[in-house]
């Protein structure tokens, strides 16, 4: 990630880009194996049971991107007070 003007962070590490896509990936596939579900009325417990897999498998990539933004901001050339705002913006979109 590099800090760009306004405060923005873009993904820079290629590696923690492609780690992120590939659980976004992976994600979409969750998603469409749920909805294949409903459309076959399978049991309500088995499409509970994959909704929680896909908000974990989510919380993990959000864990994941989080990780990387905070890396990045600690070797960023801007100033603790632009890297704090940056983080605090961040995270306020967590909750």
């Amino acid at each position: 990630m590099s800090l760009q003007s306004g405060g923005e962070l873009k993904l820079a590490d290629s590696s923690a880009k492609a780690d992120l896509l590939r659980r976004v990936r992976r994600l979409e596939g969750q998603a469409r194996g749920i909805a294949r579900m409903i459309e076959e009325d399978r049991d309500c417990s088995e499409i509970l049971q994959q909704l929680s897999a896909v908000r974990s498998a989510a919380h993990q990539a959000t864990v994941a991107l989080v990780r990387s933004y905070a890396t990045e901001c600690m070797v960023s050339d801007s100033s603790p007070e632009e890297i704090a705002e940056a983080l605090s913006v961040a995270l306020s979109r967590l909750a």
